[in-house]
């Protein structure tokens, strides 16, 4: 096996200069993360970002108010918000500051990959813990959700970090991190629930109520909340669309299929899950008490990430994205070498072609280089509407709406006149008043082209059945409507168009 630094292999009284090569590792890999970030650092904020995690953080900065008056508090703790929070005390609230800030800790979800996949590592040949943060950094999910203010990326660090710990045996630093990880996001309650199941089955008892308190401190936060909105959940609208809408049972199953698709072959990653299944199979990998932590991790996690949440975002796969690709490397340990090679290759670029490439069914944009064509495509209609329709009342849906009447967001230099529509189905737009708005801005808000799976009859009976799925309103309804395209931009296969009533002059 091949000399790994001595913070890998030395024992804690031997080990020197541990610091220095933990910095130095994290600007190895951080380096190349803000490289290839720089050239969008200032692109305004996108979609969950302007709903919660933004107006959440500015409260805080701005007011010290922890439960959200900006925007509709949700049982997400205050986590991220109060870091980007401690950012903006610093260095003032910008939004190239936020992007700074987020990468900072998705470099050292670089780090904490490298040294899991380190241990997880352990007896087999080569140097396979430096491909799992290589291939998070080719990944177009890291890439977006890197630069993006929420929950998710950091979610995946102290995921990662409470796993490493605890695999050391490092239990109270373990559980110390467990309960940041709780206070990030609650989903990540799973790493130290099986933490307390291990040692409780093992009859360690004290050290397993070590993790009993990563949930007293989400308890006392829920407490927190529900005194002050009446609600354990924040809102009851958060409430139905993550718990009860979610719970239906066909779009239960169709989430956790998302799952299994998105995590095991989507993106060139099914090269990865055919070498799993080889070294699992042929040479018993995986087997070890640390591989069956890590494993029950991550499955629970999908678990959970598939039966809550209505968005049903592939980002929430993030904390087990490090997990699968650690399995990856060591599958291809099992290789031979001309073969590792080119599965290793092909992964990569299949990886790195998923950033540009758009798949024919519906998909979060924040998944690739989409959310940079959507962000820019809402830029291009707020410049056109800051310079022609500033005395208007412009109709549009969310999340341009909100990019409209606030400055924070990056879009426009002074708030807009905004009517918020719900959806642009062509019934929403009918139903609004015509007297009160002078304009309205269309764009593509579902990815659905013309060409895809949405244009299968069963998959649009499918849609409409389980998610009330309807077509966007079309040039034609928009006519019908008195409205006239004044302008309208595209970018791979996305498009914004502004209509302009046609008795305003």
């Amino acid at each position: 096996m091949p000399r790994l630094p001595p913070f890998a292999l030395a024992a804690p009284g031997k080990r020197r200069n541990h610091g220095l090569y933990l910095f130095l590792f994290f600007l190895f890999f951080a380096a190349p993360l803000f490289a290839i970030h720089l050239p969008i650092l200032d692109l305004p904020f996108f979609w969950d970002e302007q709903g919660q995690f933004i107006p959440t953080a500015l409260d805080i900065f701005r007011h010290g108010w922890w439960i959200a008056h900006s925007t509709i508090p949700n049982v997400h703790p205050p986590g991220v918000e109060a870091y980007l929070a401690l950012w903006y005390k610093a260095f003032g609230f910008a939004i190239p500051i936020t992007r700074v800030a987020m990468l900072v800790v998705a470099g050292a979800g670089l780090l904490a990959t490298f040294l899991l996949a380190i241990e997880l590592s352990r007896g087999t040949r080569g140097a396979p813990a430096f491909l799992p943060p290589l291939l998070l950094l080719a990944s177009p999910l890291f890439f977006t959700q890197s630069m993006m203010a929420q929950l998710d990326m950091p979610a995946m660090v102290f995921t990662l970090l409470a796993l490493l710990l605890f695999l050391k045996r490092q239990y109270a630093l373990s559980a110390l991190a467990s309960i940041v990880l709780v206070l990030l996001k609650e989903t990540g309650i799973v790493a130290p629930f099986v933490f307390f199941l291990i040692l409780a089955f093992q009859k360690r008892w004290r050290r397993a109520a070590l993790f009993v308190l990563p949930a007293i401190a989400l308890l006392a936060w829920l407490v927190v909340l529900h005194r002050a909105t009446g609600y354990w959940l924040g809102n009851p609208g958060f409430a139905h669309y993550n718990v009860e809408y979610s719970l239906n049972p066909v779009r239960m199953a169709l989430s956790f299929a998302r799952r299994i698709y998105y995590l095991f072959f989507a993106e060139f990653r099914w090269i990865g899950t055919i070498a799993i299944l080889y070294a699992a199979r042929r040479f018993g990998a995986f087997r070890d008490a640390a591989w069956r932590v890590t494993i029950a991790v991550a499955a629970l996690t999908v678990v959970l990430v598939s039966v809550l949440g209505g968005a049903e975002l592939e980002r929430y796969l993030l904390p087990v994205l490090p997990i699968f690709y650690t399995a990856v490397a060591v599958s291809f340990t099992f290789l031979r070498r001309w073969i590792a090679i080119g599965a290793t290759t092909a992964l990569a670029a299949g990886l790195v072609v998923s950033f540009f490439w758009n798949p024919p069914y519906p998909f979060p944009y924040e998944n690739n280089l989409a959310m940079v064509d959507f962000v820019r495509l809402e830029q291009a209609a707020a410049g056109f509407a800051q310079r022609n329709l500033q005395n208007r009342i412009i109709a549009t849906a969310w999340p341009l709406s909100g990019a409209l009447k606030d400055p924070d967001y990056g879009y426009v230099q002074h708030p807009l006149k905004v009517i918020e529509a719900h959806d642009f189905h062509p019934s929403t737009i009918r139903a609004l008043p015509h007297d009160r708005y002078d304009a309205l801005i269309t764009y593509t808000r579902t990815w659905a082209p013309d060409e895809g799976v949405v244009a299968i009859p069963v998959v649009r009976w499918f849609l409409i059945r389980y998610y009330d799925w309807q077509p966007e309103i079309t040039p034609e309804d928009c006519w019908a409507l008195g409205l006239t395209e004044a302008a309208s931009w595209q970018r791979h296969g996305l498009q914004t168009t502004i209509y302009i009533r046609r008795e305003v002059p």
